[in-house]
């Protein structure tokens, strides 16, 4: 449900407080003006409108270019990798040593590593699991925002996971696209909260568990990129989401979440300067 800082009342019915939201128009709206819908708790005017739900299995193929080119293109890197030298059960190669994410290199001038990595993979298994969750939360995703706002999602996403490598493991060799799927998580979770959904409680959260769950007791995961990409992806989903319900402009979300981009690379870029663990 959509909360405010401070008690608000319903728009209706002046003398009850409330904290929940509308999820079309955003007005305030107490439990006796509340509709619930597909698409979360709605007032009286708003629930008279038909929305339209669309099933992710069913739409149409065309909104899923992005997803897509992203899972292309991890492809074609995997390939480049076995192509230069690489394992199929592991890292290795040119490809591999010159674009994994390693604190002391990016520390020398190497920056692209923070963007390559997301890209690589250390072996099939790991390339195909990212595939997967990749394939799966774009479906929900990228028809919901279109794909030029989730292609900055999961951007972002990845330099947030960067961030929270150089936070936590800046020593350590790191490559994956789990930063960015994480962040896929975070962005969704967000969209649920604008919408009144009780995202812990529904199957996404579940299956979000379990990834924490392996990311915390499955050893050589990278505990930064998951956390980081997750946290990064909430906040991005909170602008994306919220903001266009409190301001008419529609450049301003887009343009804080580049600079929220622009922040978590030059964040890690400072931690690989000046590590703190």
């Amino acid at each position: 449900m959509a909360t405010t800082s401070s008690a608000t009342t319903c728009y209706r019915h002046p003398d009850r407080e409330t904290g929940v939201s509308c999820s079309s128009c955003g007005r305030p709206i107490c439990p006796d003006c509340m509709t619930s819908t597909p698409v979360g708790m709605r007032c009286p005017e708003c629930s008279k409108q038909t929305t339209k739900v669309r099933n992710p299995a069913r739409a149409g193929a065309g909104s899923l270019e992005v997803t897509r080119a992203l899972i292309a293109v991890n492809v074609i890197v995997f390939v480049a990798q076995l192509a230069s030298g690489g394992g199929i059960r592991g890292g290795g190669g040119t490809v591999y040593a010159y674009g994994a994410t390693y604190g002391p290199l990016i520390a020398d001038g190497e920056v692209w590593r923070l963007v390559s990595s997301g890209f690589l993979h250390s072996g099939i298994f790991h390339l195909a699991l990212n595939m997967v969750g990749l394939w799966f939360l774009g479906q929900w995703l990228e028809r919901e925002v279109g794909g030029p706002r989730f292609a900055l999602i999961y951007g972002v996403s990845l330099l947030g996971g960067a961030l929270g490598v150089m936070l936590l493991s800046p020593f350590s060799v790191t490559v994956g696209a789990s930063g960015a799927i994480y962040g896929l998580f975070g962005a969704l979770f967000a969209g649920m909260r604008a919408k009144g959904m009780d995202a812990l409680n529904s199957p996404l959260g579940f299956i979000l568990g379990i990834n924490l769950l392996f990311t915390f007791l499955y050893p050589n995961i990278s505990i930064g990129a998951h956390l980081g990409g997750l946290v990064m992806g909430f906040v991005v989903g909170l602008v994306l989401f919220e903001l266009p319900r409190r301001t008419a402009s529609r450049v301003a979300p887009a343009a804080i979440v580049v600079a929220l981009g622009v922040v978590a690379a030059a964040g890690a870029y400072l931690l690989a300067l000046n590590p703190v663990l």
